[in-house]
């Protein structure tokens, strides 16, 4: 995991920061798991994109997520950072599998 000292990151080309969104997670008896049970999370909030990556012509592909979705990523995608002692993700456009509406 990579720690950075400032929350001032821009995303370059098609790269997307996001910050996963924990569930509380709970069996259908419910217990309460801890935190070495559960799952990776794959829900997340978009927090800042890049420009978008240029083509075979040089021009930008404009991103399809924005700042503030929610959106349903790859199990295992991604960089992990620590910025200001939360953990965020690092990740392609290419690893988001869906935007979360509603």
């Amino acid at each position: 995991m990579i720690a950075v000292a400032s929350t001032d990151i821009k995303p370059l080309a098609d790269r997307v920061l996001v910050r996963p969104v924990e569930r509380e997670e709970r069996t259908k008896g419910g217990i309460l798991l801890p935190d070495t049970a559960k799952e990776k999370p794959q829900l997340g909030k978009v927090l800042a994109v890049g420009p978008g990556r240029l083509n075979d012509e040089g021009q930008r592909q404009p991103l399809e997520v924005k700042v503030g979705d929610t959106v349903l990523f790859s199990k295992y995608a991604g960089t992990e950072l620590k910025v200001d002692g939360e953990e965020l993700l690092l990740i392609t456009e290419r690893d988001i599998l869906a935007v979360v509406e509603g």
